[in-house]
């Protein structure tokens, strides 16, 4: 009867083929709420795999800000992009590829790189911290099954029983900066179980928080932080206000209430060129400029010196030297004789001795809008040709060499426009060389009267000039230390290991104390090997084993006392229960 059931329930399930049966028919995966598809999805996006993932997507992410230009950066450029390519330029303006690090999958993929990282530490902070106030773990029945095992003999003689013995080695590894608890201390077989390396997981902790920290930081900086440029000519000012910046890159929360009243005037900058070797003669090797600071408009002046990699700190901003070059000083009179423009003109650096482009633009002049475009040499030299060079970048024969237009400069339309360009398609020229009044040079002291009755310009002498950087990051401190913290928790990490040790003593029949140890590593520790054999003589030594005889006798199986086993499976199961020590009747049982 019993063999009919049985195949009859075989009959009943289906077959896959080769006899074996298939899956029943009736099985099927329990569905998932809201609760637990929410809960799958926890699961999944606080995964260190996640994380790493969501890490190195962030790196890919921030690619196309370095292959695209930035509108933040510099709007203008974006703007001339775009009309440049104009079959796919808008395409990319509608994936915010203008603006990559404020874009919404940018944020997306920060916040959840974010949420991800606090996900991850915070379940494992909570385990570690339960693990350090628990005790370690339980004496293993089998110490001899460790990676790292050994015994020693106490001698009869020397008077150390087994709960002096496991007291003596609590001390010695408490010693050893090991977490130690002694067990069964007036029982037959005392033994302790003893732990360190907790600083490895805080190791971890630290430098996957410190992580958060620099995350948090940068976000901070850019929501509150703002960065702008501004060129200084000898004796301007600059007070850090929206209008005195010429060019202010705002962080997305910014309000200019965070701008501190702070001013600064250059002074005076000097060049210091190098005269000596050949190879590199001429070029510039130190800068320094000379400026006067205020905190405030009511605080007392202060002398300071800005130097290339040595900024100054005002008000909470950083400001950094990154720039220089020359501004002749020039007065342009219009066709009525009045001054339209006077004052120095920033040249912009274009080659070699500081040859520097040069672009004045006078919307004031009347009847017509004048505007000049050319070049500035420092040390003029003509060739046979008549082509004019700078041999040198210092002032030895300056020389200012112009093209003057006439006509609608476009600046009254509101359209921006880069100072340092002129755009003479809507303009008359005046003065070029292929016109025939020629083109305008200037040495310091000199004046020429334009074509047509529209007016002078005469060129005054040269003032020196600089750029500087403006720089406000309240999370750059912040991301400072949280970077350091991370590199220390990651030193952490590599060179602390997370050990266990394990001590059992027992009293042998004819008054030995048997001593048996072991070690194990959570994880891979190279160095286990070391610590075992830096134990044992530490042992031997507080027993003053380290001259120990052979004591075992003639046809005992067990190893000599001072052997140490190191086990594998095959080891354990040839040398058997040979292998550990004997207790006060004999060999140890298992518990």
């Amino acid at each position: 009867m019993s063999e009919r059931v049985n195949v009859d329930k075989k009959s009943s399930a289906p077959e896959t083929g080769a006899g074996v049966p298939g899956p029943k028919a009736d099985a099927a995966l329990p569905a998932l709420g809201p609760k637990e598809m929410l809960r799958w999805a926890w699961t999944q996006l606080t995964s260190m795999r996640t994380a790493l993932f969501l890490l190195l997507l962030l790196a890919v992410a921030a690619v196309p800000g370095s292959l695209f230009p930035q509108r933040p950066a510099n709007p203008s450029i974006v703007t001339q992009y775009i009309k440049d390519n104009p079959d796919y330029g808008k395409l990319l303006d509608t994936l915010q590829l203008y603006d990559v690090y404020s874009s919404a999958w940018f944020s997306a993929i920060y916040l959840l790189l974010f949420i991800s990282l606090i996900g991850c530490v915070v379940p494992r902070a909570i385990a570690h911290y339960k693990a350090m106030r628990s005790q370690p773990p339980r004496t293993p029945k089998r110490l001899s099954r460790l990676p790292e095992y050994g015994t020693l003999v106490i001698p009869a003689d020397a008077g150390i029983p087994a709960p002096a013995a496991i007291h003596s080695a609590a001390g010695l590894l408490k010693k050893r900066g090991y977490r130690v608890e002694v067990r069964d201390d007036d029982g037959a077989r005392p033994s302790l179980g003893a732990e360190r390396g907790f600083m490895k997981e805080v190791g971890n902790l630290v430098f996957h928080t410190s992580l958060i920290g620099v995350l948090v930081s940068v976000a901070v900086g850019g929501l509150f932080g703002y960065s702008g440029q501004r060129i200084l000519v000898e004796g301007d000012t600059f007070v850090n206000t929206l209008v005195g910046y010429d060019q202010f890159n705002p962080g997305t929360n910014f309000q200019s209430g965070q701008l501190q009243p702070y001013s600064i005037q250059l002074d005076k900058f000097d060049i210091t060129f190098d005269r000596e070797s050949q190879g590199k003669f001429g070029q510039p090797i130190d800068f320094s400029a000379s400026v006067t600071t205020k905190e405030n408009p009511d605080a007392p002046a202060r002398q300071e010196t800005l130097k290339v990699n040595d900024p100054i700190t005002l008000g909470g901003t950083s400001i950094y030297l990154t720039g220089n070059g020359y501004a002749p000083v020039v007065t342009i009179r219009d066709g009525a004789g009045n001054v339209a423009m006077q004052g120095p003109v920033v040249a912009k650096l274009q080659g070699d001795n500081y040859y520097s482009s040069v672009v004045i633009k006078v919307p004031d002049a009347k009847p017509d809008q004048l505007g000049f475009a050319g070049f500035f040499l420092p040390t003029a030299f003509v060739t046979n040709e008549g082509v004019s060079f700078s041999g040198d970048p210092e002032l030895f024969n300056p020389q200012l060499t112009l093209n003057s237009y006439y006509g609608d400069l476009g600046l009254d339309d509101g359209a921006p426009q880069n100072v340092f360009e002129l755009d003479v398609k809507e303009l008359t020229p005046l003065n070029a060389r292929n016109l025939d009044a020629g083109g305008i040079t200037l040495s310091p002291g000199t004046g020429y009267t334009l074509p047509d009755g529209k007016g002078t310009i005469s060129f005054d002498g040269v003032k020196r000039y600089i750029g500087v950087d403006i720089h406000h990051n309240p999370g750059q401190a912040y991301a400072l230390v949280f970077a350091l913290l991370a590199v220390a928790g990651l030193i952490l990490s590599l060179y602390v290991n997370r050990r266990r040790v394990w001590v059992r003593t027992g009293t042998h029949d004819d008054g030995r104390t048997m001593v048996e140890y072991g070690l194990l590593a959570r994880g891979e520790d190279h160095r286990l090997a070391a610590e075992a054999a830096a134990l044992r003589q530490l042992l031997s030594g507080e027993w003053r084993l380290d001259h120990e005889p052979d004591t075992a006798r003639p046809g005992d199986s067990r190893q000599t006392p001072s052997s140490v086993h190191e086990n594998s499976a095959g080891a354990a199961a040839t040398t058997g229960p040979a292998t550990t020590p004997a207790g006060p009747s004999g060999p140890e049982k298992d518990q």
